[in-house]
């Protein structure tokens, strides 16, 4: 199975509106609404719940098309209201009271109250929750449901990405149980069937909300390689690929059949260090592992002319994003005095746990031979999803590993020394809390910046580049998202001519 991407990002908005929000789709269904829409992707989940390691799958086939949030996430990066009609905050900033609409139910056909509300946010920051978004709500000290169409959060100190941060929780009925094999959203389709490790099936729900989606169904289908998706879409198996992963694909796909879209991406390639562990504790050694490596060289290896290089965590679409791409320049002889300097002039052996599938391999041998040339000896220790969540992510058990990071604005990961990658700087961590409580987006954005500059200062990590968005669909579909944004795919405006 294809690995989920790391999900589950802190961040601020810089403008949220806090008005009656619309529900998802806005034209009038045509002649295809009773179409069938397959979608092909590589992200099968791994359960359907997003606060048990459902991973990448499970947000981009569930969320905006089973569940919704009180806010969401449109394909630009805007929060918008969904289930919320408005929100009051404090003077203060401690105080949020949310009204829900009035008109909504779960697909159980239980009414939503503000008690399910209260129930999703608890199973979010819950003890056996593992969403990576759980510390972004320590802030709440009490949640009130004054009635049933109004929910009262008081945050111990100021949160101004707090609203973004819902944008991100679905809404799930309280009295539902099992939700790693089950649903009960109040989105625009109910689940039909999972057949794991194949296909998974939305049908439009004729109760919902809103507008209805304009097909009667989506089918995501799984692949565990790209050549077999990209031959499903050339025989018409599929109408759409979420997100190719080769550019040697796309010649197969120009013409007038197919339509070719490059979006923006979110989604960073790391070389994720164990900061915790030597050598890696000792940041003229991380340096070093950053100069040895030619990123450009790697970037067009495994994506041509796509793709962008990165000196951060932070990608262009984020607020605070700065070209820091010279901090840790390419190149070797620097790369051998660092090590010499940190008491490594002779090298040293670490082990890179390599996700097994695609490009992971590819880039763990090409940094195997990269850095060969220094004297350092990469020992490539391949493991499936399934280990790399429970190793690396859960155990912190590794030296080294690559990971794709799909959200946007998740550099503040940096200022959690207990993330799985352990990088501990008090400056960090100290400007991260300061951020979340800036009085000002531009407040933010500064501390953010210095955020930014510090975690490159000290090669917390090497960010390797920022994958391109590529979606290929059949010439007769519209109405399909073309950003990479967190990894959603919102499939209800799909339409085929």
């Amino acid at each position: 199975m294809r690995s989920p991407r790391l999900l589950g990002a802190l961040g601020a908005v810089a403008t949220v509106a806090l008005v009656a929000g619309c529900a998802s789709g806005t034209a009038e269904s045509t002649d295809s609404s009773d179409a069938t829409i397959a979608i092909g992707s590589l992200y099968e989940p791994t359960n359907l719940s997003n606060t048990q390691g459902g991973g990448q799958g499970v947000t981009e086939a569930l969320t905006g098309n089973v569940y919704e949030g009180l806010y969401r996430l449109s394909d630009d990066g805007e929060v918008e209201p969904l289930l919320a009609t408005d929100a009051e905050v404090s003077d203060d900033g401690l105080t949020y009271t949310i009204s829900l609409r009035d008109d909504v139910t779960f697909h159980s056909g239980d009414p939503l109250t503000s008690a399910d509300v209260k129930a999703s946010i608890e199973q979010v920051t819950s003890e056996d929750s593992v969403s990576a978004r759980k510390s972004s709500f320590s802030v709440i000290s009490d949640i009130a449901t004054p009635d049933d169409s109004t929910v009262v959060f008081t945050l111990s100190e100021r949160s101004i990405s707090f609203l973004y941060n819902l944008s991100y929780v679905w809404i799930v009925n309280d009295e539902a149980t099992d939700l790693t094999e089950s649903e009960d959203g109040t989105g625009p389709y109910t689940l039909d069937e999972w057949k794991k490790g194949s296909t998974l099936t939305l049908e439009r729900w004729d109760d919902y909300w809103g507008e209805p989606a304009k097909n009667a169904e989506v089918v995501f289908t799984y692949f565990t390689d790209a050549t077999a998706e990209n031959n499903a879409l050339l025989t018409g198996e599929i109408d759409v690929i979420t997100s190719v992963q080769s550019p040697d694909s796309l010649e197969q796909f120009t013409g007038d059949d197919y339509v070719i879209s490059e979006g923006t991406s979110t989604t960073k390639e790391l070389l994720a260090f164990n900061d915790r562990v030597a050598p890696f504790d000792n940041a003229l050694v991380r340096k070093a592992v950053y100069s040895a490596i030619d990123t450009k060289k790697l970037l067009e290896s495994i994506w041509g002319d796509y793709g962008t290089l990165i000196g951060s965590m932070v990608p262009p679409t984020d607020p605070w994003y700065e070209d820091l791409t010279d901090v840790n320049p390419y190149d070797v002889e620097l790369a051998k005095q660092q090590l010499a300097e940190a008491g490594y002039a002779d090298g040293f052996t670490f082990t890179l746990d390599t996700p097994s599938y695609d490009p992971h391999p590819a880039v763990a041998e090409f940094l195997q031979s990269q850095l060969a040339e220094v004297g350092i000896t990469v020992e490539i220790n391949t493991i499936s999803a399934d280990e790399w969540y429970t190793k690396v992510y859960k155990e912190r058990d590794f030296e080294a590993t690559l990971q794709e990071h799909v959200n946007d604005r998740d550099v503040v990961w940096y200022g959690n020394p207990d993330f799985y990658w352990g990088y501990d700087n008090a400056d960090v961590q100290q400007w991260v809390s300061e951020a979340e409580q800036a009085a000002s987006v531009d407040e933010q954005t500064e501390l953010l910046k210095k955020v930014n500059e510090q975690i490159a200062q000290d090669a917390a990590s090497v960010w390797l580049y920022l994958y391109p968005q590529i979606v290929v669909a059949s010439s007769d579909l519209s109405g399909y998202p073309v950003n990479g944004l967190n990894s959603q795919f919102f499939a209800y405006d799909i339409v085929k001519s």
